[in-house]
């Protein structure tokens, strides 16, 4: 059971932070979602993981946490949840925002997205030049010494 848990919140994490990079919003907000998720499976397992215990006292069995789960990592991963939920639907509420204002979903704006597409645009270009360059050069002394 720890080793699953283990590897949720990893997973989670790392996938989060990968999404988090991302230059685009929607990325950004489902980044910071899944970040929220592997923190609300961080305080569960810091409350001990325990299956079919129950969070509050009973009639006839001992206090003892033996017993009984902590209802505290309970309550705290219920709040989140709804703290999680509610910026996240302001989050998504902003980023259609700044869509609608600027003709971009990129985290920088629209004016940072037509620069790397220059960018992009421009090596791709650099790199179709030298690949062809090298095409003529190989091409070039085949073509000698077939004549």
């Amino acid at each position: 059971m720890e080793l699953a848990m283990a590897s949720a919140i990893g997973i989670l994490t790392a996938a989060g932070v990968y999404l988090l990079l991302r230059a685009r919003s929607f990325d950004v907000i489902l980044g910071l979602t899944l970040l929220s998720y592997a923190s609300s499976l961080l305080i569960v397992a810091g409350g001990r993981l325990g299956a079919g215990k129950p969070p509050v006292l009973r009639d006839g069995v001992t206090p003892t946490l033996s017993h009984y789960s902590d209802p505290l990592p309970q309550a705290l991963v219920l709040t989140a949840i709804v703290i999680a939920f509610a910026m996240t639907a302001v989050s998504i509420v902003v980023a259609i925002r700044s869509r609608a204002d600027n003709d971009s979903d990129h985290v920088d704006g629209s004016r940072a997205e037509r620069e790397f597409q220059r960018s992009e645009q421009r090596r791709h270009a650099q790199a179709r030049e030298s690949a062809h360059a090298a095409e003529v050069t190989a091409t070039a002394p085949g073509q000698e010494d077939g004549a």
